[in-house]
C-alpha cells in the first residue's frame, strides 16, 4: 500500500473499501448528529472493522470531503494497488477470457467518469483507458460516484490515445467506436471476442484521429426525438451487451 494518504467520502464508496480492504481505512469521520439506521449500520461495520471513528461537525467533514455532498461519512484511507499498466491488466486475464477494455475520450466531468467507472465495474471490464490531456482523473467526487469501483477497476491515463489502441490491436484486441453516423448498430456486431468499446464525450463524440483509428463504428439505435445518451448510459449499453454474448460461453 501507498503511504500517501488520500480522501473518499459517501456511504458507498468508503463502505466498499470497509468491505474489500479495511486494513487501508486510517480513520472515519461521521457526522454525529445523524442518528438514521443508514448511519448506525455503517457504524456498525466500521467497529466490526476495527476502524477508528471519528465526531466531525457538517462544516469540517466538507473541508475534508471538499463539498457538501459526504452524506456525513469522510474517511483517510491508504491507496490501495491495482493494475497500474495495460500489460498487467491483460497478463492477469484468464486464458479463456476475451478482454473487455473501455475507452473514453474526452470524458472531463467527474460525475460522467464515477458512472463510468461503477458501470465497468458491473459489467467486469478489465480496464478503463483515457487521454492524459482530455480527461478528468479520479478525484474524490468521482469515488463518491463511482461508489467503489474506483478503487477496483484500473483506470490507465495514457499519453497518446492512438497509439494505445494500436498497442490493443496489436494484441488481436478489436477497436470498436461509437459514432452516431455508423449504419451498424451495437447488436449487430460479434462481442464474444477481445474488444475495446470507445466512447467519446457527450454532444462532440470521439475525436477524428481516434475514430479513425477505430477498427469498426457502431450506433445505439435512439428512437425518441433526443438525438444522444449520456455517456455512462451508453457504457452501459454497450457493455451489457458485451456481457449477454459473452454469458452463454462463460457457463
Amino acid at each position: 500500500m501507498a503511504s500517501s494518504p488520500k480522501v473518499l467520502f459517501g456511504f458507498h464508496a468508503v463502505g466498499v473499501r470497509l468491505k474489500t480492504t479495511p486494513a487501508s481505512v486510517i480513520e472515519v469521520f461521521f457526522d454525529p448528529t445523524r442518528r438514521d439506521a443508514r448511519m448506525r449500520q455503517f457504524q456498525e461495520r466500521a467497529k466490526e472493522a476495527k476502524v477508528k471513528l471519528v465526531e466531525a461537525d457538517g462544516m469540517r467533514l466538507a473541508q475534508l470531503a471538499g463539498n457538501h455532498g459526504h452524506q456525513g461519512v469522510v474517511a483517510r484511507v491508504h491507496a490501495i494497488d491495482i493494475a497500474r499498466s495495460l500489460d498487467e491488466c491483460l497478463e492477469a486475464l484468464p486464458e479463456d477470457e476475451p478482454a473487455l477494455i473501455l475507452v473514453l475520450d474526452g470524458i472531463t466531468d467527474p460525475h460522467n467518469l464515477g458512472a463510468c467507472l461503477r458501470v465497468a465495474d458491473g459489467a467486469g471490464v478489465h480496464a478503463v483507458i483515457a487521454p492524459k490531456d482530455h480527461a478528468v482523473g479520479i478525484n474524490a467526487t468521482v469515488a463518491k460516484v463511482a461508489s467503489g469501483a474506483a478503487e477496483t477497476v484500473p483506470y490507465l491515463m495514457v499519453t497518446n490515445l492512438a497509439r494505445s489502441l494500436n498497442e490493443l490491436k496489436e494484441r488481436d484486441i478489436w477497436i470498436i467506436g461509437t459514432s452516431d453516423q455508423a449504419t451498424k448498430s451495437i447488436y449487430d456486431i460479434d462481442l464474444n471476442r477481445p474488444v475495446a468499446l470507445v466512447l467519446g464525450a457527450e454532444g462532440d463524440g470521439l475525436r477524428q484521429l481516434t475514430a479513425k483509428t477505430c477498427d469498426e463504428l457502431v450506433s445505439i439505435p435512439m428512437l425518441g426525438a433526443v438525438e444522444s445518451l449520456n455517456v455512462s448510459v451508453a457504457a452501459g449499453v454497450c457493455l451489457y451487451e458485451a456481457l449477454r454474448q459473452r454469458r452463454p460461453s462463460q457457463g
